[in-house]
């Protein structure tokens, strides 16, 4: 009997460990395909880009932005949301459609951007409260009126504080998410000191509420290597502990890693270790002179 008993014990043991082990290495790769589309006008509509069945696929409007262009130069809404995305070519009926062609697809919004009529859109709130009442209340008319499904927050600059930001962003999401307008949420940082720091304060305290951390890898040097990728990557996901940080890349320019130079090498790698949840691409404007084969190879990886 003390025989049994010990090896009864040195296999729960075992089991224990291999318990511990085994989630974290196979259990965070995922098949989220998500990719931003509208910002650049160049008459993409969703039918345009390749969907694989086999992925989860998301499409990303590009961008709502809370500014006003009655002015020049625009300026800051305190919240109230307009459609700036080529809303000729990605209307509701076209949301409708792609969705119901495609039932693996959702369709997102991000909210800010870069830039406005080439000035920079600045995260602005004279107060937190007016600010989430507005941005509920415009977003979600936007969001029923094209039946979407999540929102992406992109903002890259700043005029507010960590803390307003943080408050802000994080009580919108809560908000939209409780009241069933979004199911989901992601947020775009990239590696600046000053995003960082509004960004991470965010996580720090609606890190719970956030779904996806799509982080701009491709802000990084153009000489980047596969083994510096991956170390920026095990280092931003030590930034968002917890998340699930997709890999991202850009078909418009040469920063960062490139699909032409190893982009997918990274990928790959990520995936053997289990540390792949998804990749995201900006954008499908830019993509349509290459015939979208980024597009399709890295649905490929993510569906293999």
């Amino acid at each position: 009997m003390e025989s049994n008993s010990k090896f009864l014990r040195s296999s729960f043991l075992l089991f224990q460990l291999l318990a511990l082990l085994l989630p974290t290495s196979l259990a965070q790769n995922s098949n989220v395909y998500q990719e931003y589309i509208g910002a650049l006008f160049k008459n993409v509509k969703f039918t345009d880009v390749p969907i694989n069945p086999n992925v989860d696929f998301r499409f990303i409007l590009a961008f709502a932005i809370d500014y006003t262009t009655s002015t020049s130069p625009p300026s800051p809404t305190e919240g109230q949301f307009g459609i700036f995305w080529d809303s000729n070519n990605l209307s509701p009926a076209d949301v409708a459609a792609i969705k119901q062609n495609n039932g693996n697809v959702k369709v997102a919004l991000s909210l800010g951007g870069s830039t406005i009529s080439d000035n920079p859109v600045l995260f602005t709130a004279s107060s937190v409260d007016s600010w989430v009442g507005n941005a509920v209340s415009s977003l979600t008319s936007i969001i029923q009126q094209y039946n979407l499904d999540g929102i992406d927050v992109d903002y890259e600059q700043f005029q507010s504080d960590p803390d307003t930001f943080a408050e802000c962003i994080g009580q919108l999401i809560s908000t939209l998410k409780n009241s069933g307008v979004i199911s989901y949420a992601s947020i775009a940082p990239f590696d600046s000191a000053d995003v960082q720091s509004h960004y991470q304060t965010l996580w720090s305290k609606y890190g719970s509420v956030i779904d996806f951390v799509n982080f701009q890898f491709y802000a990084y040097d153009s000489s980047t290597t596969v083994s510096q990728f991956l170390g920026y990557y095990d280092t931003q996901s030590a930034n968002y502990n917890g998340g699930k940080v997709l890999a991202g890349f850009t078909t418009g320019t040469d920063r960062g890693l490139t699909p032409a130079n190893g982009f997918f090498d990274a990928c790959s790698s990520l995936k053997s270790q289990g540390k792949l949840p998804g990749i995201f691409a900006w954008t499908a404007d830019d993509s349509a002179g290459n015939g979208f084969q980024y597009e399709q190879q890295a649905q490929d990886l993510l569906a293999s």
